[in-house]
């Protein structure tokens, strides 16, 4: 045998070995991330009110005002936001 029939004949082999092998494994399912957010779903986007900018809702301030929840992303867009409600009543 010519050594070009060698190689290809090792290509073929290895080829041959890893289809066998995949066959045999089953597909494991993701693994959740580790920490204090086990789940697999990213935080949702919130917008600030105030200067319209899109905070994670796990970091965002949040402030309750007639039974609804609003977001912010700063101190400062909450104080302007409670300054502003409050000059409208």
């Amino acid at each position: 045998m010519t050594p070009l029939r060698l190689v290809i004949l090792a290509i073929l082999f290895y080829i041959l070995y890893r289809l066998l092998a995949g066959i045999g494994k089953k597909k494991s399912e993701p693994k959740p991330l580790e920490g204090k957010h086990s789940s697999p779903v990213s935080d949702a986007l919130v917008e600030d009110p105030v200067c319209h900018t899109l905070v994670p809702k796990g970091q965002a301030l949040r402030l309750q005002h007639e039974n609804q929840i609003y977001y912010f992303c700063s101190e400062a867009c909450c104080s302007r936001f409670i300054s502003e409600k409050g000059e409208q009543k």
